[in-house]
């Protein structure tokens, strides 16, 4: 999958949160020439573009990008209110604009839209449920936007549970499904996963895998209704 083109280097934390947190591969460029020179081979997806700490070096790069052969799109341009007024007789440049300080949502709000209305499919394969936020491509889980470390086989066994919500499963099904038939360990790895993946995400959020009696296993209640 093609990163985002963001602008600049090093990119608002904010910003770069919220792309992490919805899963959007990017890369930062420090000047707007390196937009050409650091892209990848595949080309860029589109960009997203902060104009609060260089103004006229943001412009630049949306003026580069889209006098190309092939204008990059979509181009989303951040702007402090202060700001807005540089936007007149520049829409050509831009695809849409977002005031900041903006929320995670709102960008990833905007960013789906503009994927849509352009007719590309940017975002990568996912597993929501309320708070929790799986990404299948990169291997990254983040829950209320804070990224978890987390070992392959914890990875693997949030992966199972989160794409099965309300499904109760027993730890013998868990030990062959999520570590294979070939494996010989007890029912007591895959407690102590658990409690591993409770902790990571925080007593806050440990409800989510909840604990059958007598049983074993479940993540969540089913259809997550916020």
């Amino acid at each position: 999958m093609e990163p985002l083109l963001c602008f600049p280097d090093p990119f608002p934390p904010e910003l770069a949160l919220a792309l992490e947190r919805a899963g959007y591969p990017w890369k930062a460029v420090a000047r707007p020439e390196h937009a050409e020179t650091d892209e990848p081979e595949d080309g860029w997806a589109g960009a997203v573009v902060s104009a609060s700490a260089d103004r006229a070096a943001a412009f630049a790069l949306c003026r580069l990008v889209r006098a190309r052969e092939v204008p990059l799109r979509p181009v989303l341009l951040a702007v402090e209110a202060g700001q807005l007024a540089d936007l007149e007789l520049r829409e050509d440049q831009f695809d849409d604009f977002l005031v900041l300080p903006a929320s995670p949502d709102e960008l990833h709000a905007r960013l789906t839209h503009l994927f849509w209305r352009t007719g590309r499919g940017l975002r990568p394969e996912l597993i929501e449920y309320g708070p929790l936020v799986l990404n299948l491509e990169t291997y990254q889980a983040a829950v209320a936007g804070r990224a978890l470390d987390l070992t392959y086989m914890e990875y693997e066994l949030l992966r199972f549970l989160a794409a099965r919500p309300g499904k109760v499963f027993t730890r013998e099904t868990l030990l062959s499904r999520v570590w294979g038939y070939e494996y010989y360990g007890g029912a007591r790895t895959v407690d102590v996963h658990v409690r591993r993946l409770r902790a990571k995400m925080g007593e806050e959020h440990a409800h989510l895998i909840a604990t059958v009696r007598s049983v074993g296993y479940r993540f969540g209640q089913g259809a997550w209704a916020p």
